[in-house]
């Protein structure tokens, strides 16, 4: 239940730079021969995974033969699967076209600029060019499982069995739009690996939880760990101090999105959407999303008095 306001109030930030045009949902995920890497370098193979994604947006949709064209998009990390495994990747909402060299609009009619099987390919090679550079100048660690790849020729075969290997990029239309994406990622910027509700309970020693069955269909099946193992899961995911896990580029970057998404909006003829929230205090917040004033009594109606005392104290 935790950070469920600043989900809703995330969700309602990205609102103002939604435009009325198809957007796209892209996963990019790492081969599971690097997780034990990542896992000793996570801040530098994270970051690496954020840039691979960015270079290869930015580079196709500049490519005339694709979109020629400045596009925006939104990375989200996420770094657990159903069963809180170790399953880093990377969901972007893309949009659906973009300004060119001349600050026209352009898009290709409700379809997506490029194949997967492109993407692929050029994510691929960003990255494992950044891991050899990161590699060659010395800057990664290898603990636990990935101790091993400290011996040169380890690592070598690592990086040819990489390349040989077919990357997954998934893709496919937001065909209820940007909205319905934004709400899917905003069940995931705060929080980590599982919610409440999938806990089903503690039996003894064991955590009982729902985890998802793709080999039947999707469907949720309960799953029952040991209670340390359930911690030690669970803390797989939390990520590096200071960590940024939602970041914006090309058009919906901080720097370009006040100007460029004004533009884009007069271009589609689209209405922007007014934050609700924006300015707005806790209490303010909660009123309007929730419809509970905080500041009465809930059974009388008369205002709360507030105070505040001066000093640290223990809470038994």
């Amino acid at each position: 239940m935790c950070q469920g306001m600043e989900v809703d109030v995330w969700i309602d930030k990205q609102q103002e730079n939604v435009l009325n045009i198809p957007y796209f949902h892209t996963v990019f995920t790492i081969p599971e021969e690097l997780y034990s890497l990542v896992y000793s370098n996570q801040q530098l193979l994270y970051d690496a995974l954020y840039h691979a994604a960015n270079r290869t947006l930015s580079e196709l949709s500049a490519d005339p033969k694709y979109l020629g064209a400045q596009t925006g998009y939104i990375c989200v990390l996420h770094t657990w699967g159903s069963k809180m495994n170790y399953h880093p990747h990377l969901h972007t909402i893309v949009l659906g076209g973009g300004l060119d060299k001349r600050n026209h609009w352009t898009d290709k009619n409700r379809k997506l600029f490029f194949s997967v099987k492109v993407m692929s390919a050029v994510f691929k090679n960003h990255y494992l060019t950044e891991l050899k550079s990161l590699w060659e100048t010395g800057q990664l660690e290898y603990h636990g499982t990935a101790e091993h790849l400290k011996n040169h020729y380890e690592f070598k075969e690592l990086l040819n069995t990489l390349y040989e290997k077919e990357w997954i990029v998934y893709t496919k239309q937001a065909f209820s739009g940007a909205q319905s994406v934004i709400n899917y990622l905003g069940r995931y910027t705060h929080r980590i690996a599982i919610s409440n509700r999938r806990i089903e309970r503690i039996d003894g020693d064991n955590v009982i939880y729902k985890v998802k069955d793709y080999k039947n269909g999707g469907g949720m099946v309960s799953t029952s760990v040991r209670g340390n193992e359930f911690i030690r899961m669970f803390l797989m995911h939390v990520l590096p101090k200071g960590f940024v896990r939602i970041r914006h580029y090309g058009l919906l970057s901080c720097r370009n999105k006040k100007d460029k998404m004004t533009l884009c909006r007069n271009l589609l003829g689209c209405e922007q959407y007014i934050s609700k929230l924006r300015d707005k205090n806790v209490a303010e917040k909660i009123l309007i999303l929730y419809n509970h004033d905080i500041c009465k009594c809930r059974y009388c109606g008369e205002p709360v008095h507030n105070y505040k005392v001066a000093g640290r104290y223990l809470l038994c």
